[in-house]
């Protein structure tokens, strides 16, 4: 089961991501909710370890896959009440994440197209490199663990206590 600080332990993917997180527009995001039950420096750090594990697996470009997947949601607003008239928050989050990313540090094409395309499926905004359907996917993913992992921890400790009242004792005679 991974951990909310697995992260830490892998030297390489801390040395990519550090001048980032040390950042103040970076950890800035720890001050958002982000899927109810994490916050929005929690999430992206989420989507940019497991992505980053994913693409160094399949001989990727991981270090673009772990910067950029930790700048993707570098937005400042509460998604659920900020509305825009350009367009939905899925369209244009991923162009104010950019955007404040490109005043942190300098990004590569394949970082760019991360960061813009992240919420494919969501936007016609397909991805050009493998890398970036990769944050996207995991994304989906965290966003999917963030929102229901609470409720589902819930429903697993219920279940145990409704499966050990049916478990008969050793006592109990059969009828």
């Amino acid at each position: 089961m991974k951990t909310e600080n697995e992260w830490r332990q892998d030297p390489e993917y801390v040395s990519l991501v550090k001048d980032l997180l040390e950042q103040p527009a970076v950890k800035r995001l720890a001050h958002y909710k982000q899927h109810h039950h994490s916050n929005r420096l929690q999430h992206s750090i989420a989507v940019s370890f497991d992505s980053y594990k994913l693409a160094k697996k399949m001989h990727l470009d991981y270090k673009s896959t772990a910067r950029a997947g930790l700048l993707h949601d570098l937005f400042y607003y509460d998604w659920r009440t900020t509305k825009f008239n350009l367009g939905s928050h899925a369209f244009i989050h991923p162009r104010v994440a950019l955007r404040n990313a490109e005043k942190i540090t300098h990004l590569n094409k394949k970082e760019r197209d991360i960061i813009l395309k992240h919420m494919f499926g969501a936007t016609m905004a397909v991805p050009r490199y493998m890398e970036s359907l990769i944050v996207s996917m995991v994304d989906n993913y965290e966003a999917e663990h963030e929102f229901f992992g609470p409720l589902r921890k819930k429903l697993e400790q219920q279940k145990k206590v409704v499966d050990w009242h049916a478990t008969p004792s050793k006592n109990s005679k059969k009828i």
